[in-house]
């Protein structure tokens, strides 16, 4: 039996196996070269027919139909006796006698009425939890191209992660049940196929604070989802850590002498911090808590960023800020409901057929009508995934680059956007203010000062994040060097290993 470590990302996941010598990373796609790593984001869809409506639907629709038949029977009667020849009143009583069995032959109803639905039913009219129910899967890369080639065939759940904490209804809770079961249980049958052998057991990270606005009522609900979709994916013993403590766990066998660190954890969805105690004599030891002197976490992470970006310099080539007839600006909740791939609610508000509506009547109260329509089409075309993916791409090239031009052609023909490390820079100004009240809060509820810094999570690989913590914030605090994508899952794979 073996135990793994799996770190259930916001952007990507991630499994890692430790023999109590090394790291054995499992592939888990086959589409991208560092295959240890996937997107977590889940593309639920339908090749052919969409499913059966539910029956509250069908009878609704049954319903519908009755009264179209009992408005043709009212009618028929009154010719009936109104008719003055026997031979008219015949054809009006044979009429009477059909319309009466076709109102009372339910069966044959509900197969129209089903027709009738599936004729104008969307994948969007489906309910999440039937989605998920009789759907099929695509993870990864392959998920991420399905949803590309045809986004009106299933729907792309961006971060299933960043719905575990949020206000759920009970169907909406089982779904997500549901889908998480199914890539844990892809997860856990990749690592038996690499490791032949059977793997039972999984520590499975998590934020201090999951993304939502309930609290420890949310943390509570995550912990629930995650812990049902792990004994439904096959797991017979799960066990939860919190991201900045299993990164720690990774570097303390590199520590010479006990040491008390500051870990920042800076990830897609959440930003995690805590000032612990290591030492290599304690590696073994199962619990640590005694050791971890401060610990915080806000649903801060770089999926914020990339929403940002968007709404600050992308936007304004899409309409924003422009000037409607009465002198108002375009709302700006259109461009916020655009960016929404973490709020399933304000999403599909956002695609439907009255928002695109209002989009329409509003482009024609304004002076460029062409900048609203970008936003139209991606209303039209379920865009809002493809694009916040677009702009985090143009985020990591920026962390290299002073310039970038992004095209965006998916939207309209030789439309390019182009970004400047200076646009980047504004639109992660409130951010990383909120990430540095983070480190302040930490290191105040702390009992005794770090001696060292550790920043791990891909916005660690950020150079405007860096330089902001290394430099401005904690200049005098040395810097520990360290896998900034890995950490965690090999923390989490070092915890696993002591159970």
């Amino acid at each position: 039996m073996a135990a793994i470590g799996i770190d259930y990302g916001t952007s990507n996941s991630e499994v890692v196996y430790f023999d109590g010598k090394q790291h054995h990373f499992i592939k888990l796609d086959p589409n991208v070269e560092q295959s240890n790593k996937i997107r977590s984001s889940v593309f639920v869809y339908y090749k052919d027919e969409l499913p059966r409506p539910p029956v509250s639907a069908i009878e609704a629709k049954v319903s519908q139909i009755q009264r179209a038949i009992n408005d043709q029977l009212e009618k028929a009667k009154n010719s009936y006796y109104e008719a003055k020849d026997p031979r008219e009143q015949r054809v009006f009583s044979e009429k009477i006698d059909d319309l009466r069995a076709q109102y009372h032959n339910k069966p044959a109803l509900q197969r129209q009425a089903i027709q009738l639905l599936l004729k104008y039913m969307t994948v969007q009219d489906l309910s999440l939890h039937q989605l998920v129910e009789t759907g099929e899967f695509a993870f990864g890369e392959e998920g991420f191209k399905r949803y590309l080639k045809t986004p009106d065939k299933g729907r792309l759940i961006y971060s299933p992660k960043n719905f575990l904490g949020a206000h759920l209804v009970p169907g909406q809770k089982a779904a997500f049940v549901g889908m998480i079961a199914k890539q844990l249980a892809y997860f856990r049958q990749s690592a038996e196929q690499q490791l032949n052998q059977t793997v039972d057991t999984a520590v499975i990270g998590r934020p201090v604070k999951f993304h939502g606005t309930r609290g420890e009522e949310g943390n509570n609900q995550a912990i629930d989802i995650m812990t049902e979709a792990a004994k439904a994916a096959g797991f017979a013993h799960v066990e939860f850590l919190e991201e900045p403590i299993a990164a720690a766990y990774k570097i303390e066998p590199n520590l010479a002498k006990p040491t008390n660190v500051l870990v920042v954890d800076i990830g897609g969805g959440t930003t995690d911090i805590c000032c612990i105690k290591l030492s290599p004599e304690k590696r073994t030891n199962l619990n640590r808590q005694q050791d971890v002197m401060s610990v915080t976490g806000a649903r801060i992470g770089g999926m914020e960023c990339d929403k940002n970006l968007i709404v600050k310099s992308i936007a304004p080539t899409m309409g924003q800020d422009l000037k409607m007839t009465n002198g108002l600006p375009v709302p700006p909740t259109y461009f916020s409901d655009m960016c929404a791939v973490d709020d399933i609610p304000k999403l599909n508000r956002f695609f439907s057929d009255e928002y695109g509506l209002d989009i329409a009547q509003t482009m024609s109260i304004i002076k460029e009508p062409k900048l609203l329509g970008r936003l139209l089409t991606v209303q039209e075309d379920k865009l809002s995934a493809r694009l916040v993916n677009s702009s985090r791409l143009a985020k990591e090239m920026l962390s290299s680059k002073d310039e970038i031009t992004l095209p965006l052609h998916y939207i309209e023909a030789d439309y390019d956007v182009d970004l400047s490390v200076e646009d980047l820079n504004r639109s992660m100004k409130s951010w990383l203010s909120r990430v540095k009240r983070l480190v302040v809060e930490c290191l105040e509820n702390s009992s005794e000062e770090p001696e060292m810094l550790f920043i791990t999570g891909g916005m660690s690989l950020s150079p405007i994040v860096r330089k902001q913590l290394t430099e401005e914030m904690l200049p005098n605090l040395p810097l520990i060097e360290g896998d900034a994508f890995n950490s965690v899952c090999e923390g989490l794979a070092i915890q696993a290993a002591r159970l």
